[in-house]
């Protein structure tokens, strides 16, 4: 399984079976009890990964860039204003060079009807493993983490019901890669999924479609609502977030009149209770504050957003552990 994983790329989680994700989640526990206990991990000395990044990052950066200096390894923060690609340099060109230079590449890019296609043209030409840190349509490392999350605080996850709940947000038009990528792979796990959202914000379909065949092969299940309140109610996790609308209408403008009719989507205390007694709340975050979800949730006993946020340092150690192992061996002359 390790030598089969070395050099794959970590673009969606769809292409990555029950089997292996599960290798990521053993690795990442691993590394998790020796994170805690003090103990060194080094296993990827003198390797070098290269981080392109179109947008902004708290989480994504510093968890890669914490989790390949715990490995051993080096990592090159690249915006992508001071690289060539601000003046129109391809992608062939990018993951060429940079694999001749390193030994993984990883990249966000968000940008709707472009991040992922530059995300697999990366991956198209690169001789080392890339990795998607978030595209217009996956953030397989969040749904990895979230995952992770959930099975430390349930034990085994089959048959408990998960909410992915769209939420009011004012800050910016945030991608669907999260909702994408849970939607998705809950299911794969036994989860009872349900996707709740006002009109004019869907998934596309061929996503819930492919997200229903899951359901079918791995015994979970999706439900689509557009009741806010019917996702709550018995609800083991709720997963409250913000996305644009980007599906039906692909302008950058943040606030409109659809945004505003639908303010009152948001997790309150009331809405919590709604849920069964020991509901966990999770968020990606950052979270937009007393508008996507009231303080008293977000800090109060049922949050996990700290938890699962720390989970994405280990999770991404566990993904460029297991891509990058051995690279140097197999480059050898």
């Amino acid at each position: 399984m390790t030598n089969e994983l070395t050099g794959k790329h970590f673009i969606t989680l769809q292409d990555w079976s029950n089997e292996q994700i599960e290798m990521l989640l053993d690795v990442s526990g691993d590394l998790k009890r020796k994170f805690a206990a003090g103990e060194a991990t080094e296993y990827l000395n003198n390797s070098t990964i290269f981080l392109i990044f179109f947008e902004a990052s708290t989480r994504t950066r510093n968890s890669m860039e914490a989790g390949i200096t715990q490995l051993g390894g080096h990592a090159h923060f690249l915006e992508t204003d001071t690289m060539q690609i601000s003046h129109g340099e391809t992608a062939k060109d990018t993951a060429v060079i940079l694999s001749r230079y390193g030994h993984a590449i990883a990249c966000r890019n968000c940008f709707w009807d472009k991040g992922q296609i530059y995300l697999e043209e990366l991956a198209k030409w690169a001789e080392v493993p890339v990795i998607n840190m978030q595209s217009d349509l996956y953030h397989p490392l969040q749904a990895l983490a979230d995952l992770m999350t959930i099975r430390e605080k349930f034990g085994e996850p089959r048959k408990i019901n998960v909410s992915v709940i769209w939420a009011f947000a004012t800050t910016h038009k945030k991608p669907i890669s999260v909702p994408v990528s849970q939607v998705l792979l809950f299911p794969r796990f036994g989860m009872n999924v349900t996707l709740a959202h006002p009109d004019g914000y869907p998934l596309p379909t061929w996503i819930l479609e492919a997200a229903t065949k899951n359901a079918a092969t791995f015994g979970g299940s999706l439900k689509v609502t557009s009741d806010q309140d019917e996702a709550y109610r018995d609800a083991d996790v709720v997963i409250p977030k913000n996305w644009g609308s980007w599906v039906t209408d692909r302008s950058a403008q943040v606030v409109d009149e659809r945004l505003e009719a639908n303010r009152d989507w948001m997790c309150t205390s009331d809405r919590i209770g709604m849920a069964r007694d020991k509901v966990i709340y999770m968020h990606a975050l950052p979270a937009d504050r007393e508008n996507e979800v009231e303080d008293a949730v977000i800090d109060g006993p049922h949050s996990v957003v700290y938890d699962e946020a720390e989970n994405r340092l280990h999770t991404a150690k566990a993904v460029m552990a297991l891509t990058m192992r051995n690279i140097h061996e197999r480059r050898r002359p």
